[in-house]
């Protein structure tokens, strides 16, 4: 496929785990509705907590990732070639100059966050701005870039909301069948099955949630790769960057944690090989980023 071609084809991957992920908390809220005789009530509780969780997770989620890496606004001074490549490539993108994070780690790795251009940062680490050349390192700004001019955050706090909500229902049905509201003596046969029914996917759902947002966060992965490669009209520069990066004997980043990990460029841990891994992976393998790249 052709730059364009792959675009295409993340948006509409990303998009069909997402409906699919709707669906399936559709489905635990109208099973609590009917524990509770309400049929559509788990409706208006799923949107009540989704609505909530959102506000406080789109008005102060970027600051807390922030903080909690260690981040510190970097200066035109201090870091004049970073300046540079962001300012280049956000006129390239048609975007507002993001603000620009530098993080004190001998790890090669960036990430970008912020649910709306206006408010978007680009955070590097110092390894990486040491270890990669000019074309390297404005395929990796390029690819933060494409995640938030495609609003790749706003997506992925959409899916953690989910993730959030699922969870909750999943923990509201269970507790209802421990309390004893699920073994009231029902007369509609078909309730009852889909009550149990509902029981079985209440058990299951956390677990599809998270393997859910997981896929989601690889799908938005290919996506800034294609886009960002689109926005360079370079591909081997990120294709580099990224072999680089695969070959860093440190990749860990000291303050990275779970819930950051799927914004960064490459995973921020240590690399663990498996199926099993792979399903429960931030990022599709450096490998096979490279070779769609480099197919380009």
């Amino acid at each position: 496929m052709n730059i364009h071609d792959q675009v295409r084809s993340n948006k509409r991957k990303t998009w069909f785990i997402l409906s699919f992920f709707i669906i399936l908390i559709g489905m635990l809220g109208y099973v609590l509705g009917l524990i509770y005789g309400l049929p559509y009530g788990g409706f208006i509780i799923a949107t009540f907590f989704a609505m909530f969780y959102a506000v406080i997770m789109y008005s102060q989620g970027d600051k807390l990732v922030l903080a909690t890496t260690g981040a510190k606004e970097a200066t035109k001074k201090e870091y004049p070639h970073l300046f540079h490549t962001v300012e280049g490539l956000a006129l390239a993108a048609g975007i507002p100059k993001p603000k620009c994070y530098v993080i004190d780690d001998t790890a090669l790795n960036a990430f970008a966050t912020g649910t709306k251009p206006e408010k978007a940062s680009i955070t590097v680490t110092t390894g990486l701005l040491k270890k990669l050349n000019r074309q390297e390192l404005e395929g990796v700004v390029a690819h933060e870039m494409s995640h938030i001019k495609n609003y790749d955050i706003r997506v992925m706090l959409l899916t953690a909301v989910l993730v959030g909500i699922t969870i909750l229902l999943s923990d509201f049905i269970l507790r209802s069948f421990l309390w004893g509201r699920g073994g009231r003596e029902r007369n509609n046969q078909m309730v009852l099955i889909l009550i149990v029914v509902g029981l079985v996917l209440a058990i299951l759902a956390p677990l599809i949630g998270e393997l859910i947002k997981l896929a989601v966060s690889r799908r938005r992965e290919f996506l800034a790769d294609a886009d960002g490669a689109l926005l360079t009209r370079y591909p081997e520069g990120l294709a580099s960057a990224l072999e680089k990066i695969s070959k860093d004997p440190d990749p860990l980043v000291d303050k990275a944690n779970k819930a950051t990990a799927h914004l960064f460029i490459s995973t921020p841990f240590r690399k663990k090989k498996g199926i099993v891994t792979g399903l429960f992976a931030t990022h599709p393998p450096i490998s096979e980023r490279i070779d769609k790249l480099r197919a380009m």
